[in-house]
């Protein structure tokens, strides 16, 4: 049996996040007014790899919202994936099991979204069978909402994969000529450099012929199981033109970590009926060389653990594409681990 590869820290408590009451009493204050009761409770959200706020605030009335927020001049890039995300879920199809945007506000300096709160958590992983299946009929769902783009959605200049893919997923090439440096990778990567090249360089051609919206950020910290167990998909910064399968990949990624049968669940899934036939391998190329070079290039100033959680998905898609491929990679190379785990 494989054996299954947990990932380094639980999605749900990697974020390094300020507190309600750490922001600037000025956002508070515009905050509480703009939901007209005053905030009594605020839970943080331990997931996710960027420094900004984001809790779901309580009111005085029973209410809840979830609310993002980033500081405009530290944290700009922040405050445009905020802005971006809300222009989409304000546009997806009405009935799709995505939070929606309630309001926005700048004050003190920063920019703050509110959003429609789900109640619900992140899956557990090794992925709990009904959770996977439940999630994976989820995806369904949306693929098949945005197989023909919404109006409402192609107005926004969405960018498209296949540009993506040329500009920043890409890298494995960049490796083989020598204008980056190897990462970490087992000992007979090397040798197969000229077979990534090969592979991950169909992907811009492959995603340019679709026709319709994916995500473009499908990872499982960005799923919510609801208390009656439905799936909410959250995190629409990244939506693009592109394959739904290529989603779908990103999404199974822990699944084929844990264990399951990753290439049936991608085999059977409606978003991958369309697929080139080495769609998968492609994907999981050029997901190997963007996740490897990029947790091996991040600063010191790097949020905790985003490197750790891009070194495992870049050896899970690696292993994956090896284990698919029938080749033998050798032994991975030893390193320290990033960070312990926080206790809590």
């Amino acid at each position: 049996m494989r054996p299954t590869s947990p990932p380094p820290v639980p999605y749900h408590a990697t974020a390094a996040r300020p507190a309600w009451s750490a922001l600037p009493a000025g956002l508070r204050a515009a905050v509480t007014a703009r939901l007209g009761v005053p905030v009594v409770g605020a839970r943080t959200a331990g997931g996710g790899f960027t420094r900004g706020f984001a809790a779901v605030l309580t009111t005085a009335d029973g209410g809840r919202v979830f609310v993002k927020a980033a500081e405009l001049a530290r944290d700009r890039h922040l405050t445009d994936w905020y802005a971006r995300e809300v222009a989409v879920l304000a546009g997806l199809p009405a009935g799709l099991p995505v939070p929606r945007p309630r309001w926005t506000l700048d004050a003190a300096g920063w920019y703050a979204v509110g959003l429609d709160a789900v109640d619900g958590r992140m899956p557990r992983l090794p992925w709990d069978p009904a959770e996977l299946t439940a999630t994976l009929a989820g995806y369904a769902e949306v693929a098949a909402a945005l197989a023909t783009p919404p109006a409402a959605l192609t107005g926004l200049g969405l960018p498209h994969l296949a540009d993506l893919a040329r500009q920043d997923i890409l890298w494995w090439v960049e490796v083989a000529a020598g204008r980056e440096p190897l990462p970490p990778v087992p000992a007979a990567v090397p040798d197969r450099l000229d077979d990534l090249v090969a592979l991950e360089s169909r992907l811009p051609a492959y995603a340019a012929t679709a026709t319709g919206l994916l995500h473009g950020d499908l990872r499982a910290d960005n799923v919510l199981v609801g208390a009656d167990g439905r799936v909410w998909f959250c995190d629409w910064a990244w939506l693009c033109h592109g394959p739904a399968w290529f989603d779908l990949v990103t999404l199974l990624l822990p699944a084929y970590a844990g264990g399951s049968d990753a290439d049936a669940l991608f085999a059977g899934h409606p978003a991958a009926a369309d697929a080139p036939p080495d769609a998968l391998d492609v994907t999981l190329a050029a997901l190997s060389g963007y996740f490897l070079t990029g947790a091996a290039a991040a600063p010191p100033t790097a949020p905790p653990y985003r490197s750790a959680h891009q070194r495992w998905s870049g050896e899970q898609a690696l292993g994956w594409l090896a284990h698919r491929q029938g080749w033998s990679l050798g032994a991975a190379p030893r390193r320290p681990h990033d960070a312990p785990p926080p206790d809590r």
